[in-house]
């Protein structure tokens, strides 16, 4: 592929390797990137049905023999989450009574990360809820990128593999702003510092963080800047971008502090609502979001969004994980 992270790999001998042994399979979420997953891989995506009945009930048929095979199933549990999750639920029922030898789910995004803890009195810890169900429905292990917070990691019983959407992210950013110099890394709030300053250090840049205050959920109002950013080309880092308003509030704060430009990077572009609106009529240059959502039209035809793929990053750590070999060392 074009965006070959990894170009001393080759998707022919991919295939020779490994083509009788691993097959990848696609539910219904995002089709796009397990294609270009498989396009890097060298192999085909696995023959598969995943429909609905009359009455709205999942069904899902592997129109191939799996035995013995090692299964990558690739759904992201975005909108509608619910119906996704489902499905993903009978695919792996599925295979595992068509005797796969492992399988292996691989979640671009993980819906209901940000319901890791109880928000308050008798309420759930629903990201744990869907680690049980994944894993009781006959998951052998999990691959997914830029979990909203780490310690869902924890929630699984089974291995799980947690990539950094950093080098595909570095490698843009390096593209479209070559000098480093007056770029300036900035967390759009104090939770975000660790993965902001991680991407700081990669590209030798500096790190500010925006200091704001969560009056109520969905609405945050920016208090002041942490660091001084006249004059650089900002970068906003984050992991999520849901309404879309936490971004816009602190795109137009840097620009008030003297910025001479903002854009905003995001692994997971969920963009509910009057999202992509806000984003049009805002002060940033634009919004770098990765496929592990797919995005809509109306994403796709906005003028301030750009999409970019993080499908190599995650077929070379399938590649990795059905040849037993190291999946950290690809951040090294």
């Amino acid at each position: 592929m074009k965006d070959n992270l990894w170009p001393e790999f080759n998707g022919v001998n991919i295939k020779n390797d490994v083509g009788r042994t691993m097959k990848i399979l696609a539910c219904n979420s995002n089709v796009p990137l397990a294609k270009s997953m498989a396009d890097y891989l060298g192999v085909p995506l696995a023959k598969a049905s995943v429909k609905r009945f009359a009455d709205m009930e999942v069904f899902v048929e592997i129109q191939e023999n799996v035995r013995g095979e090692d299964v990558f199933v690739v759904q992201s549990t975005s909108y509608p989450a619910n119906d996704h999750i489902m499905e993903l639920l009978v695919c792996l029922d599925a295979l595992r009574r068509a005797s796969a030898r492992r399988i292996t789910v691989v979640i671009p995004y993980f819906g209901y990360a940000r319901q890791d803890r109880k928000m308050g009195s008798r309420t759930p810890i629903t990201a744990k809820l869907i680690a049980n169900l994944i894993t009781a429905a006959g998951a052998n292990r999990v691959l997914t990128i830029d979990l909203h917070a780490g310690q869902i990691q924890g929630f699984f019983d089974i291995p799980l593999d947690h990539l950094y959407a950093a080098p595909v992210i570095v490698n843009d950013i390096r593209e479209h702003y070559p000098n480093s110099d007056n770029v300036m890394i900035v967390s759009p709030d104090v939770g975000g510092v660790v993965r902001a300053r991680a991407l700081a250090n990669r590209l030798g840049a500096n790190l500010a963080i925006v200091d704001k205050r969560r009056e109520k959920e969905g609405v945050s109002e920016v208090m002041h800047i942490i660091g001084d950013v006249a004059g650089r080309n900002c970068i906003l880092l984050d992991d999520i971008v849901d309404s879309a308003g936490t971004l816009c509030n602190a795109a137009a704060a840097l620009m008030n502090a003297g910025a001479s430009s903002v854009a905003a990077y995001v692994t997971h572009g969920v963009l509910s609502g009057k999202a992509i609106e806000r984003v049009q009529s805002s002060a940033l240059k634009e919004l770098v979001i990765a496929d592990t959502i797919p995005p809509t039209d109306e994403a796709k035809n906005a003028s301030r969004i750009r999409v970019i793929s993080v499908a190599p990053l995650l077929a070379e750590a399938v590649r990795r994980i059905s040849d037993e070999t190291s999946v950290s060392s690809l951040f090294d």
